[in-house]
């Protein structure tokens, strides 16, 4: 039995119906890896195993990692006890990935974060989080929720809500609901803009999401006057492309003052 940790914020999945909906919505994965964040008790792995998916279970906690070897004594070549945060996937596997897993709530934005570092790599995600971060990262345009990883996230993925899981469903149970979502890559190689940049001036307007563009930007452009239209909404009325505009017109801006 494995014991969940407070400090790796563990709930473990116990519903059997909620996993399989979960590693059902991965779908078709033909030759590629699938990485799974956090297996904790094996609820999902058990179900990947099954559909015979090349899997490489990654779980930070050896409690887990000892529950896991001896229960599927063929995880022994594959898991890997270490923290997916700092992982080389490019190391591991030279092919394209896909991601599962009951993501740990205090963590869940660091995740998306490295997933988006190996975007170029990462084909989809499917995966559990806190329901308030699920809708934020699947939120659009001029809704409150909306924020940089909903923007980040959906420059280069399509991101659907697929369900809702009461805290019932987990052991321990959590003080709030989860959401289930899937990320699927789309046909974005690389944003017409200095991509470094794009990251930089989403972070800095949504830092200071309730001033106009014009008064959040002055932290990458100092010297700033300018009728350019963007300026005068709030990031959360821009959308992907409206942000790519942005980016664009703030490196013209950076190119006078050289």
């Amino acid at each position: 039995m494995v014991h969940p940790k407070k400090h790796l914020g563990q709930h473990f999945l116990t519903d059997p119906r909620i996993a399989r909906r979960i590693v059902d919505a991965l779908g078709p994965v033909p030759g590629n890896v699938v990485f799974e964040v956090g297996p904790g008790t094996g609820i999902l792995t058990g179900l990947l195993l099954e559909k015979k998916l090349p899997l490489v279970p990654v779980e930070i906690d050896p409690e887990s990692t000892e529950y896991l070897k001896a229960r599927w004594p063929e995880l022994k070549e594959m898991l890997i006890e270490g923290d997916f945060l700092n992982l080389d996937l490019d190391a591991i596997t030279e092919g394209m990935v896909h991601v599962i897993g009951n993501f740990p709530y205090n963590i869940s934005s660091q995740i998306f974060f490295k997933i988006l570092e190996n975007r170029q790599k990462v084909t989809s995600v499917v995966c559990m989080l806190q329901k308030e971060v699920a809708e934020r990262i699947a939120s659009p345009p001029g809704t409150k929720a909306y924020g940089i990883l909903s923007v980040l996230l959906q420059a280069y993925y399509g991101i659907s809500y697929l369900f809702s899981v009461k805290p019932g469903s987990f052991h321990p149970p959590p003080r709030v609901t989860s959401g289930v979502i899937r990320l699927e890559r789309n046909q974005t190689v690389r944003l017409p803009c200095d991509e470094t940049l794009f990251f930089r001036v989403v972070k800095a307007v949504f830092n200071q999401r309730r001033k106009m563009i014009r008064n959040s930007i002055r932290s990458i452009l100092l010297n700033l006057d300018s009728n350019f239209e963007l300026l005068a909404k709030r990031p959360e009325q821009l959308d992907v492309q409206q942000f790519i505009e942005l980016t664009c017109w703030v490196e013209s801006q950076q190119a006078k003052t050289r």
